[in-house]
C-alpha cells in the first residue's frame, strides 16, 4: 500500500530539490501547495502555465513521483470583493493548469468565518464561487477535492455532505480527513463519526489525509502524527480500503523524522485492512 506526503512537510525549497528529497524518503506520490512548496518558482494569480506545469511535474515524474493532488489552500467564503475574487480566480487558474503537473485533482478547504451571525453571507459566497469553480472542474476534466475542516464554514460530515448534495457534479469529490471531522464530542464517539463520514460520504472520497489526535491533560485535541494519537485507524483503514481500495493517502501533522515509522504505520495499517476485506 503506498503513501504519500504534503510536499511542503520536506521543505520549501527549489522544485528539482524538493521533488529528489521526496524520492529519497521513498514516497510516490505528493499533494503539491505550490506557494507552500518551492522557493524557486512564483505561482501567484496570472503566472501559472502549461509550460511551468509540466517543467514542475516533469521534474517529480523524472524521480518517480506522481503529483496526485494540487493544494489550493484559497478561503471561498471571504466577504470582501477583492480578496474573493483573487482567490476564486487562483482556484480556476490550477485547475486549467492541473493536467499539466499530472494531478487529476485540485483539494482545499472552504475557509472560515469570524461571526457566526454572517454565516448566510458566507454561504452565499461559497455557493457562487463552486458554480464556477464545478464549471471550471468539468471544462477541463478535474476534480475538486473538499476537505472538512474545525473552524471552517465546512466542519462536519454533515456539512460536507449538504455541499456536495448542491453540487452533484462527478467533478466535486471529497478529501477524507478523519482528524478534521473531530471535536472533543465527536473524538468521544469516534467510531460512529468515522462510520457515517463514510456512509454519507464514502461514494464520493477522492484522497484522505492522515494524521492522528491525542488528548491534552485539558481535554483539548492535540494533532500528531499517525500511530502516535488516539484515532481509530483500524477502523479507518477498514472502511478505506472497503469504499475506495488503493485510493490515496497522504501524510499530514508529521516531521521528516517522524515520515519513515508514520508510512509504516499507514502501510501496514492498510495492508491488514485489505486482507480483513478479502475474508
Amino acid at each position: 500500500m503506498s503513501v504519500g506526503v504534503l510536499a511542503h512537510l520536506l521543505g520549501k525549497l527549489p522544485y528539482k530539490e524538493l521533488a529528489g528529497k521526496v524520492a529519497e524518503r521513498g514516497f510516490p506520490y505528493v499533494q503539491l501547495a505550490l506557494a507552500k512548496a518551492f522557493s524557486d518558482v512564483d505561482s501567484g494569480l496570472g503566472r501559472l502555465n502549461p509550460g511551468l506545469a509540466q517543467e514542475v511535474g516533469g521534474a517529480f515524474a523524472e524521480r518517480g513521483v506522481r503529483i496526485a493532488v494540487l493544494g489550493c489552500y484559497a478561503s471561498l467564503v471571504e466577504l470582501d470583493d477583492e480578496a474573493y475574487r483573487h482567490n476564486v480566480d487562483r482556484f480556476k487558474e490550477q485547475l486549467r493548469n492541473a493536467r499539466h503537473f499530472g494531478a487529476p485533482i485540485v483539494a482545499t478547504e472552504v475557509g472560515g468565518m469570524k461571526d457566526p451571525e454572517l454565516r448566510p453571507q458566507h454561504m452565499e459566497r461559497l455557493n457562487r464561487a463552486l458554480e464556477e469553480l464545478v464549471e471550471e472542474a468539468e471544462r477541463w476534466g478535474v476534480t475538486i477535492g473538499l476537505e472538512a475542516a474545525q473552524g471552517h464554514l465546512i466542519d462536519s460530515t454533515e456539512t460536507l455532505a449538504e455541499t456536495i448534495e448542491r453540487f452533484p457534479s462527478s467533478c466535486v469529490g471529497v478529501v477524507l480527513d478523519p482528524c478534521n471531522l473531530m471535536n472533543r464530542q465527536r473524538f468521544e464517539e469516534q467510531d460512529r463519526t468515522i462510520r457515517e463520514a463514510f456512509r454519507l460520504l464514502g461514494a464520493r472520497v477522492v484522497s484522505a489525509h492522515v494524521k492522528d489526535l491525542r488528548r491534552g491533560a485539558d481535554g483539548s485535541l492535540k494533532e500528531t502524527a499517525a500511530g502516535l494519537g488516539e484515532l481509530n485507524y483500524s477502523l479507518f483503514f477498514e472502511l478505506l480500503e472497503q469504499y475506495k481500495p488503493y485510493g490515496f493517502a497522504t501524510l499530514e501533522a508529521v516531521t521528516e523524522e517522524q515520515m519513515a515509522e508514520a508510512a509504516r504505520f499507514i502501510r501496514e495499517g492498510r495492508a491488514a485492512a485489505r486482507l480483513q476485506t478479502r475474508q
